[in-house]
């Protein structure tokens, strides 16, 4: 404590913003490793296999052996690759889930300390702008892989987050209007004193139409038709293989950790629990409180996680028509008509 009072307010800031960084990223990785490990063991379930258990507890450790299977693998790149692009495609693709995750309010406070690395007043504007740079860098590989089945991915990529990403900002805007407030902090404190708050109560087309664009953002069934294996073989990183691969693997997890902050955070209160006065930010000397908030959020996204894997392997892949066809035809539509709507009833409301 007394190393931090001679602190001046510009190197406690960057102290602190370094140790929440580093504390979101560790999360963030540990998180991505045992989600592979539960989606494994949830396929087996669902085919009445055993799944991993061999390594470790309970195949508990299994997380370790890929991660060290990953990195010792052959580094091995094509004769025929565009190599600058082909290089670059896996870094691209794994920046932005990171980026995203740093303006997501995790928790309410621990002593002086907001759970956010940076509250932003235009979070959401931020959010957006930087998810839609995931698709570069597998367009990208698509393009530097110089292979048929890669370029057909990226090019389905390119499109299908294009179209998902209308569909998907046009969804919040009635959210804000209802808050008025672009700042994810002050979306979240709008949604305390009770569940009928929620923005998922209070806009449910909204929440849905995100849900469902979220799918499609994260290229996850029934909505993977950049990879799907039965038509391209793997898709955009079928030429990859050892560390650039795990890239890939890990980012499309990492972005699916990402997306499910960001519906916890919009529809779903956020940190915030309508019980025992957990709705409400936890003050400067309340540190368990705090922790119970952190508890609260994680455990909220686990339970969206959870909600994806399953939905993988329950649902069937659409054709490419219809997934297009479901985009501008219904999503977008129906997005825009909840944004009329909500204009005309908040104009009436006043």
């Amino acid at each position: 404590m007394f190393f931090l009072s001679q602190l001046g307010p510009v190197a406690e800031l960057v102290l602190f913003s370094a140790i929440k960084v580093a504390a979101v990223i560790a999360v963030t990785l540990f998180m991505v490793s045992y989600l592979v490990f539960a989606e494994r063991k949830i396929a087996a379930a669902v085919q009445d296999r055993i799944g991993p258990n061999r390594v470790g507890p309970f195949g508990l450790l299994q997380p370790i052996a890929d991660a060290a299977k990953a990195l010792l693998k052959e580094e091995f790149t094509p004769a025929n690759v565009r190599v600058v692009y082909y290089w670059l495609a896996p870094a691209i693709v794994m920046i932005p889930s990171l980026l995203v995750i740093a303006v997501i309010p995790f928790g309410s406070q621990l002593g002086a300390q907001k759970m956010v690395i940076a509250d932003l007043n235009v979070g959401v504007l931020y959010t957006f702008g930087i998810a839609s740079l995931g698709v570069y860098g597998i367009v990208l590989a698509g393009y530097g892989s110089n292979s048929k089945y890669p370029f057909i991915g990226g090019l389905r990529s390119g499109a299908q987050m294009i179209s998902y990403e209308v569909a998907m900002t046009l969804s919040v805007v009635p959210a804000f209007m209802l808050v008025g407030d672009l700042n994810l902090s002050a979306v979240v404190e709008h949604q305390a004193g009770g569940i009928l708050r929620w923005l998922a109560i209070q806009q449910p087309l909204a929440f849905l139409i995100f849900l469902a664009t979220a799918f499609a953002e994260t290229n996850r069934l029934p909505f993977d038709m950049p990879e799907a294996e039965q038509e391209l073989a793997g898709g955009y990183n079928v030429e990859y293989s050892s560390i650039k691969f795990a890239l890939f693997f890990m980012a499309e997890y990492a972005n699916m950790i990402a997306v499910s902050g960001i519906i916890v955070t919009l529809f779903l209160g956020g940190w915030t629990l309508p019980w025992f006065g957990l709705d409400r930010p936890a003050r400067e000397g309340e540190w368990l409180k705090g922790l119970v908030h952190v508890g609260i959020f994680l455990a909220k996204v686990i339970l969206l996680l959870l909600f994806f894997v399953w939905v993988r392997w329950m649902w069937p892949r659409l054709r490419y028509d219809q997934l297009m066809g479901l985009a501008w035809k219904r999503l977008v539509p129906l997005a825009a008509a909840n944004i009329v709507i909500t204009a005309l009833w908040l104009w009436w409301r006043a």
